[in-house]
């Protein structure tokens, strides 16, 4: 379809604006947990895919972790069997974990894959237990009683945390030239699966590969203030005042909890993005303006791209 000359300035200015930062992120990694409304509605999908695979084709390393909490919950009700939640986390007995491999390492990891490839990239799809890249072990929750002196252990089955990542897998990857769909499924000792956050696998992800950003797509417009203001650029300092001073608490502290410990770690700045928008990543990483919050080490007068 030909564009009349003022489309056509148009899509020359945005691509003249995008330069500068095209410049600057090529051959950098970029780790990007996908997920929420984000790989629900097909025209984010299909938005999201195509960003990916621009990413790709101007010399960026994208790494795709990915969730699918929505899809393991659907399947599970249609076999009849119930879910749990222990503080948000998905009791995962070894019928349910069955389930878990099958979602995310089956059916929703390949769509992504397929949705990739089908805009134009190279995508492939893994979980952390090929080649054992993901190692793990078993998650401990802790219950703390006033009528109880000592914190009680809670079982809540295969649900685990990362105990380390062999990045080699992931270089060997991306030096080919394909883009990596990682599920979140790691393997410990004896083999056993477990079912690992994707928000704490993108960050673990991004910490092992020295990543240039962790970005979190989710379904809210970024951090926010008591009084409900988007706060668009943080230091870490800013990030642990605001958890103490009880403005980010409940659901979103294991989710900053990530992105934080990946800023502390190296990486160089962490995103969290509003995913129900249309090309999200692609406005956080090239234009000035963003669509969320930026996390780095920098004092927030020095915050940058």
């Amino acid at each position: 379809m030909s564009l009349d000359r003022e489309s056509a300035e148009q899509v020359a200015l945005v691509l003249n604006k995008a330069l500068p930062y095209i410049q600057r992120f090529a051959g950098s990694t970029i780790v990007i947990k996908y997920g929420g409304n984000a790989m629900e509605n097909e025209e984010l999908k299909n938005s999201f895919a195509r960003d990916v695979v621009l990413m790709k084709a101007v010399g960026i390393n994208p790494i795709v972790v990915h969730g699918g909490g929505p899809q393991i919950g659907d399947l599970l009700k249609r076999l009849n069997i119930e879910s749990h939640f222990v503080d948000g986390m998905r009791v995962t007995d070894s019928q349910t974990m069955d389930v878990v491999e099958m979602v995310l390492g089956g059916l929703v990891n390949k769509e992504i894959v397929a949705l990739i490839n089908s805009n134009g990239g190279k995508a492939i799809g893994l979980t952390g237990k090929d080649a054992s890249f993901i190692k793990a072990k078993k998650l401990e929750v802790k219950k703390s009683s006033p009528d109880v002196q000592k914190s009680e252990i809670i079982d809540i089955g295969h649900v685990g945390e990362v105990s380390s990542i062999d990045a080699d897998v992931i270089h060997m990857l991306t030096t080919g030239d394909f883009i990596p769909v990682i599920a979140p499924i790691g393997v410990g000792k004896g083999g056993t699966s477990y079912n690992i956050n994707a928000d704490l696998v993108a960050g673990k992800v991004a910490e092992a590969l020295n990543a240039e950003k962790l970005i979190l797509l989710t379904n809210i417009s970024g951090l926010q203030d008591k009084q409900g203001n988007v706060l668009t650029g943080l230091s870490t300092q800013q990030v642990d005042d605001l958890i103490d001073d009880g403005t980010i608490y409940g659901g979103m502290l294991p989710k900053i909890g990530c992105a934080l410990s990946a800023v502390k770690q190296g990486v160089q700045s962490a995103h969290i993005i509003d995913g129900r928008l249309n090309h999200a990543t692609l406005l956080e990483i090239f234009t000035d303006e963003g669509v969320g919050t930026l996390i780095t080490n920098m004092p927030p007068q020095e915050t940058s791209v």
